[in-house]
Parts: structure tokens; sequence; C-alpha cells
């Protein structure tokens, strides 16, 4: 699960002061907050800029560059559509076309219940097998529209039996 966990300012500094020292501590800094919270807040944008001596802007720059970086939380399942050239051959246009309008959100949006974020990714290394998907960290194959609603429907029952 990617759900966003709590944090503090002084925890968002306490990986700030175990990473800046370290030549472009920038990108180390924003994979280490996203890893331990899910997303990078905007608060830690300030902290980040004036420990690192940079502006807002700088940062913000850097985490709008790469689309790996998110700054809301997450759902509590990120599922993942390949984008890349098997995956396309394979019919994965029409599955992000079908699982945009199944669970009624855009690539790096999150259903209202916050279960389900969906993000696009260029590659899965399955390309024998595509069009591929991953839900957290479990990457399915050979993903038709049925089965693209069978995985999302499985994660939703996760969530019933948990909660």
């Amino acid at each position: 699960m990617t759900v966003g966990k709590e944090w503090t300012e002084q925890s968002i500094q306490r990986i700030i002061d175990g990473l800046e020292h370290k030549p472009g501590a920038m990108l180390p800094i924003l994979h280490a907050i996203q890893n331990e919270i899910g997303y990078i807040p905007e608060k830690a944008v300030a902290q980040i800029a004036e420990s690192l001596l940079q502006t807002r802007a700088e940062v913000h720059g850097v985490i709008s560059f790469y689309h790996h970086f998110r700054t809301t939380p997450p759902g509590k399942h990120t599922i993942e559509i390949c984008r890349a050239e098997a995956c396309q051959a394979m019919g994965c246009r029409s599955l992000e076309a079908h699982a945009k309008q199944s669970l009624g959100i855009d690539y790096h949006q999150t259903t209202a219940n916050r279960q389900f974020s969906l993000e696009p990714v260029y590659c899965l290394g399955n390309c024998a097998t595509g069009p591929s998907i991953r839900i957290d960290d479990d990457i399915h194959g050979r993903v038709s529209l049925d089965r693209f609603d069978e995985l999302v429907a499985s994660h939703q029952q996760d969530m019933k039996e948990v909660g």
C-alpha cells in the first residue's frame, strides 16, 4: 500500500539533516521524504530550500520536472499503467482509457474515496506480457479490461476486509 503517512516538521528536518551533506542532495532528500511519507508536502519545500540554500522555486522546479514526485497524499493503492511501446502495441491506450473512466480520475489523481491513485509509467520491464500494470508492488501482465476490473475489485475487497 502507498498510503500517505503522518509527518511533522521535525520528521522532515531529520530526513534533510541526514542527507543535506551529500553532493546533489536535493534528489536524495526528495526521494527519502516521498518514501517515508508518500508524497512531498508543500511545507517541506520551504524546509528543503532553506536547508540547501536554494529558492522554493528551485525545489518546486525539481519536483515538477520529475513525474515520480507527488505533492498530494496517494491513495491506499497506486495503479501504474505502462505506456511504453510494447504495451502500446498490445492495447495499453484502451486500457488506460478504461482505467480512467472506471476509476473516475485522470493520471496523477486519486479517487474521492482515497483508495486508488492512477499514474503512468514508461516501462515495467514486463514487455513480453503487455499490456502491463503495477498495483502497489505487484506487476500484472496481459491485463484486459475485464482483468483490470477484477484486480481493482480485489483491492477494494482488501479494503473491506481490513477496515
